[in-house]
């Protein structure tokens, strides 16, 4: 260290490599406390008055294609309103990949069981897709979800 004439010891101070975030604060609450009572008057919604029709809905009457997965793993198909009959995996592929070709907008959903593996109803998407399957829905029970 350095001496001065006087005989002390000069320190040299080192340089502080930190922020002082503290006006960064100050502005960050001020702009809160705008948006905060800014927010409350905005009027985001435009009132129209749609024009009167006599038009009745469309409605389409294609039953769905069910794909289901029982909890041993095993494959089910229900073509519109059939009697759901097991199946394996290639001719699930094969059947279902023959009627969405002939019929592109027919819904296609997989129903799998409660206790049945992620895998095995994933490997149901899959055989969909490769089958020509463009979008798949899956199918639950809404009033099971809330029972837990």
């Amino acid at each position: 260290m350095a001496m001065t004439a006087t005989g002390r010891r000069i320190r040299k101070r080192k340089l502080k490599a930190e922020i002082n975030v503290v006006p960064y604060i100050d502005v960050m609450l001020v702009l809160l406390i705008i948006f905060m009572v800014t927010a409350p008057l905005l009027n985001l919604g435009v009132d129209i008055d749609l024009p009167k029709s006599n038009a009745k809905t469309i409605v389409e009457k294609k039953d769905p294609i069910v794909v289901t997965v029982d909890a041993q793993g095993g494959y089910y198909l229900t073509i519109q309103g059939d009697k759901n009959r097991p199946i394996d995996a290639t001719t699930l592929a094969a059947k279902v990949g023959a009627f969405v070709r002939n019929n592109r907008d027919v819904p296609v959903f997989v129903a799998g069981d409660a206790k049945a593996d992620y895998a095995t109803v994933y490997r149901a998407m899959v055989l969909l897709q490769r089958a020509g399957v463009e979008k798949v829905g899956l199918m639950s029970d809404p009033n099971e979800v809330g029972a837990k």
